[in-house]
């Protein structure tokens, strides 16, 4: 009895690092579905009412540094891309997947709906899609440090 107690303590502690890598929420390095190039390294998080947002933490497209988003309306005009919320209040819907209206495209100046989630063949790449309309587009963001 006390054996079988002292494997289950084993297993859940050998299980929690498994469980946590395979989050959505941390860093991930953008990398461009075109040009396969990194872009930016996004921080993804729980806001306060428990959503998920994500947030530009560091740029590494050599020449876009200090990019300014001077297409931008709004809030965001003519304001640094580094420290923008890029992800809005996207919602758990199940299963790993993460739904919202607001995925922000900073060099486009445009805000997609967007659906998030772990490939599930490799839980060190996001895969993001942005919606407009009918027509979607998806990116493979790998987990820094993964």
């Amino acid at each position: 009895m006390i054996l079988n107690k002292l494997v289950i303590i084993c297993f859940l502690i050998l299980a929690v690092p498994t469980l946590q890598a395979q989050s959505v929420f941390g860093k991930w390095k953008t990398i461009d579905d075109r040009t396969g190039k990194p872009k930016a390294i996004i921080d993804i998080y729980k806001d306060d009412a428990g959503l998920m947002d994500g947030k530009v933490i560091e740029i590494v497209e050599e020449g876009k540094e200090n990019f300014i988003c001077e297409k931008c309306e709004g809030d965001r005009r003519d304001k640094p891309v580094l420290g923008m919320t890029i992800i809005e209040d996207a919602e758990h819907k199940g299963e790993g997947i993460y739904k919202g209206d607001t995925l922000f495209d900073p060099q486009q100046a445009m805000t997609f709906r967007c659906k998030i989630w772990l490939n599930p063949e490799n839980p060190n790449e996001l895969m993001v899609r942005g919606y407009f309309a009918f027509i979607y587009r998806t990116q493979t963001w790998k987990r820094v440090g993964g």
